[in-house]
């Protein structure tokens, strides 16, 4: 059970400035000081260096400043809402992990706040084991634990991929992409050739299934396609009713 402490205004800023060098960063905006303050105790605990914001405008100043890691963003704002936060927010921090706190649950919403560039979406009333749960496997899924690691360099045809450096181009050409969009493509890479299917991909990209909608996995393939395969001959290849596979080009 994890203990929830209040603290006194400012503590959230001080911690920030004493915070250790390998603390991840995560901030929290919401428009519930309740919920927010919670949400600060129980990352504090678990480690995170971790600043609030209330309302869109502060966070997307927040987010210049403080440059977190990942951030925990609730849709439904005073200002404007937490899509039009993610959009400012991916000028200047285009790689930021984006978890979704709202209380809609339709599939359009999820759509639209996936299609806005978030990782994960977590609905009210929630646990707040799921959303530690979720959180961690954003962090995991971007590469930003500070434990050392051994690097890789994945090759499938002229694609390459640095894990180590997180670098990822095509015919010596670089491409940017989101760190789920880089997740997903590295799950294709470790698998060349061999087909996936979108429970596989759900099971292990995004750990949790968004409740088996398999749409977010056409989603981000769609992206990546995009991105890896525009005006060049293709590597990710549909296998109808099955699911995708990665292979060089003919």
């Amino acid at each position: 059970m994890v203990n929830v402490m209040t603290e006194p205004p400012g503590t959230a800023e001080a911690a920030a400035g004493d915070a250790e060098p390998d603390q991840l960063r995560v901030l929290v905006v919401d428009d519930e000081p309740s919920l927010a303050e919670l949400l600060g105790s129980v990352l504090r605990h678990e480690g995170w260096q971790v600043q609030t914001a209330a309302d869109g405008t502060s966070a997307v100043r927040a987010a210049r400043e403080f440059q977190p890691d990942a951030v925990v963003l609730d849709v439904t704002l005073p200002d404007f809402d937490g899509l039009e936060v993610l959009r400012r927010m991916r000028a200047v921090l285009p790689q930021v992990c984006v978890l979704f706190l709202t209380a809609r649950d339709g599939v359009q919403d999820r759509i639209n706040g996936i299609t806005a560039g978030g990782d994960d979406y977590v609905t009210k009333p929630f646990s707040l084991e799921e959303l530690l749960a979720r959180l961690r496997g954003l962090v995991r899924r971007a590469g930003l634990t500070r434990l050392h690691r051994a690097g890789t360099r994945l090759t499938v045809g002229d694609l390459t991929m640095d894990e180590d450096a997180r670098e990822v181009s095509r015919d010596g050409e670089p491409i940017e992409l989101t760190a789920t969009e880089f997740e997903l493509l590295r799950f294709l890479m470790r698998n060349p050739r061999r087909v996936l299917s979108k429970a596989q991909i759900l099971d292990r990209v995004w750990n949790y299934d968004f409740g088996g909608q398999a749409h977010v996995v056409e989603l981000y393939i769609s992206y990546l396609r995009k991105k890896i395969d525009a005006e060049r001959e293709p590597l990710i290849h549909t296998v109808r009713g099955v699911g995708y596979v990665l292979k060089p080009a003919a």
